[in-house]
């Protein structure tokens, strides 16, 4: 078991700060939008995680020209509708479900077809939610029944469209903006609430857009054909990431951990407003604007009395990939937790609502769930004896499934044998380099 790792003691005791790597969802965005500018854009603290190279390597095939560096990236963009690229190529998504899914936005125009694959994981997931509404743009599709590969064929008489988001889905929404940006005309979008890094960056950028906030959607009205100009961006700490040592502290008795220079985005910060109604110690300082965004350090401390909750589905979307550590939280709260409206985490790059269940019970902890809900009796006494072996494994190598197993490791107790490690190579390369640091 070569890619395993192997947990059988507890964390001890921390004090420490740390810096994360640069966020995801921005790093696969900037990228994309800088490939649509005209000339050189820059990047500061990309995060170098599989998703994000392929997303590269993706763009170089179009035609783009990069250059990374240690320290940065270098994109020279070809404008909106520029990329130069020959017939029958093939991009290859890896696991990323981000840079498939908003490439699409971006091929609406593309002069031949192209074919877009992806690993194992990602060609179990539906893409038929984005290819309905880049089907009224004027694109073309051949998929293999609404999964990938996905072969797209687009027009060079793009119309603006009505788009009705009833997910929550960011990646939805954002491949509609950006084929927005290759179309002249107005183009309507009402979608439910969920990530804004796209709407952000628009906004920064001066592009022609219009957003109005409801409770429940967010209307947003695009005109495309505007000249992008070319924009520099040091990319904030991803909060996904931070959040998996958020928990540990947590979990970790009499420790303290500062996290530096971490987006803050008001649709990201679901886990945060959950973990203080569970009675976690979480305070945000030094907080401030950069190019539309929330940016703060968050310090955090070990809770010895959490509270069991009732989740409100309202922050569902703002905490949608951090749910598996929750649970966690939730395993050691006193009393009965319910999480209600997940369908969506059975939509990641594995069952996620399902391996949230089978962790908590490995390690002793009732559940009942449905299709999409969860309910979690949580043990503030929870301690797994150290005799008990625990095994994590065909998981459709989920980075997230892998990071909270390390996490329940780590804190419950236990003899752990993780196996795929490099599952984290997709999202987050570091994870187990900052683990390492915390236990010195």
């Amino acid at each position: 078991m070569n890619n395993s790792i192997s947990i059988r003691k507890v964390i001890k005791p921390f004090n420490k700060k740390i810096y994360i790597e640069g966020d995801k969802s921005i790093s696969i965005r900037w990228a994309l939008i800088a490939s649509q500018c005209t000339g050189k854009s820059t990047s500061l603290n990309l995060l170098k995680s599989e998703d994000v190279l392929s997303t590269l390597k993706c763009l170089k095939k179009l035609g783009v020209k990069i250059n990374l560096f240690k320290d940065r990236c270098e994109i020279f963009g070809l404008g909106i509708n520029g990329f130069k690229y020959k017939k029958k190529i093939i991009l290859n998504a890896g696991n990323s479900g981000t840079l498939a899914r908003l490439i699409m936005g971006l091929l609406v125009h593309s002069s031949y077809k192209i074919k877009i694959i992806g690993d194992k994981s990602l060609s179990k997931r539906d893409f038929l939610r984005v290819i309905k509404p880049l089907k009224k743009f004027g694109a073309k599709f051949k998929s293999n029944n609404g999964k990938l590969p996905i072969t797209i064929e687009g027009t060079n008489k793009t119309q603006p469209i009505k788009y009705f988001e009833k997910r929550g889905s960011a990646q939805c929404k954002s491949a509609v903006m950006l084929a927005a940006l290759n179309t002249r005309g107005e183009t309507i979008i009402k979608a439910k609430k969920s990530r804004n890094h796209s709407e952000l960056i628009f906004k920064y950028l001066n592009l022609n857009i219009k957003t109005k906030k409801t409770k429940h959607f967010d209307l947003i009205k695009i005109k495309g054909g505007k000249k992008i100009k070319t924009f520099d961006y040091k990319i904030p700490s991803d909060i996904s990431s931070g959040s998996f040592f958020i928990v540990l502290t947590t979990l970790t008795k009499n420790s303290k951990l500062n996290i530096k220079n971490v987006n803050i985005n008001p649709t990201r910060i679901g886990i945060l407003k959950i973990l203080k109604m569970m009675g976690v110690k979480v305070v945000l300082k030094n907080i401030k604007n950069y190019k539309e965004e929330k940016i703060a350090d968050i310090h955090v401390k070990s809770t010895n009395n959490l509270k069991s909750i009732n989740c409100p589905s309202s922050l569902n979307s703002s905490a949608i990939d951090e749910f598996l550590l929750i649970f966690l939280l939730a395993a050691k709260a006193k009393g009965v937790s319910y999480f209600k409206n997940l369908s969506e985490l059975n939509h990641k790059e594995s069952p996620r609502l399902k391996w949230g269940s089978k962790i908590l019970n490995l390690i002793g902890i009732k559940t009942i769930t449905t299709k999409d809900s969860i309910k979690i009796f949580g043990n503030p006494n929870l301690n797994i004896s150290e005799n008990k072996k625990i095994i994590i494994k065909n998981y459709l190598k989920d980075h997230r499934v892998f990071m909270t197993s390390v996490i329940a490791a780590l804190t419950f107790g236990g003899k752990w044998i993780i196996c795929d490690k490099d599952s984290i190579k997709t999202s987050f390369p570091s994870f187990l380099k900052i683990i390492d640091n915390l236990k010195k």
